[in-house]
């Protein structure tokens, strides 16, 4: 692994990174509830009474960010080397888990570990590790069965 030491930007990382700490911290003090994406989002559809305004403001949010954000800057070029089936087989198993694991990265990572969930921390760990073990496999095992990656 190497990093491009000339596309480093520990600036807008640290500032990224402070506005998701706020954003995180404002709803949980003026709203009590956690900023986890995919609960919000299974919240919209299936919302319950006086549920649906704030949680269609949130998602808004975050779609309206990056088309604000173009206004001053130009956007990050993303890169996803993979094909459109891969990608929505991986979308679909990360829904899945974040069923299964009662939340999602936000929400256990973000907001779970700055409570010092024991919960979270665990989740956290998980999918951190089953993150480690699917790029291994991908790039290192199946590379050398089936030329995938």
């Amino acid at each position: 692994m190497t990093i491009a030491w000339q596309v480093f930007t520990p600036w807008t990382a640290l500032t990224g990174g402070a506005l998701i700490g706020l954003a995180a911290a404002l709803l949980m003090s003026f709203n009590g509830r956690i900023a986890g994406i995919s609960g919000i989002v299974a919240g919209l559809l299936q919302p319950a009474r006086g549920e649906w305004q704030w949680r269609a403001a949130f998602v808004a949010g975050l779609i309206m960010a990056p088309l604000l954000f173009r206004l001053f800057a130009a956007l990050p070029v993303a890169t996803i080397d993979a094909d459109w089936l891969t990608v929505v087989i991986a979308g679909l198993l990360v829904g899945v888990g974040t069923r299964y694991g009662s939340g999602c990265t936000s929400g256990h990572g973000v907001c779970g570990l700055s409570r010092f969930s024991l919960r979270s921390l665990v989740a956290t760990m998980a999918f951190m590790a089953s993150g480690f073990v699917v790029v291994y496999l991908v790039r290192h095992v199946l590379q050398h069965i089936g030329g995938v990656a």
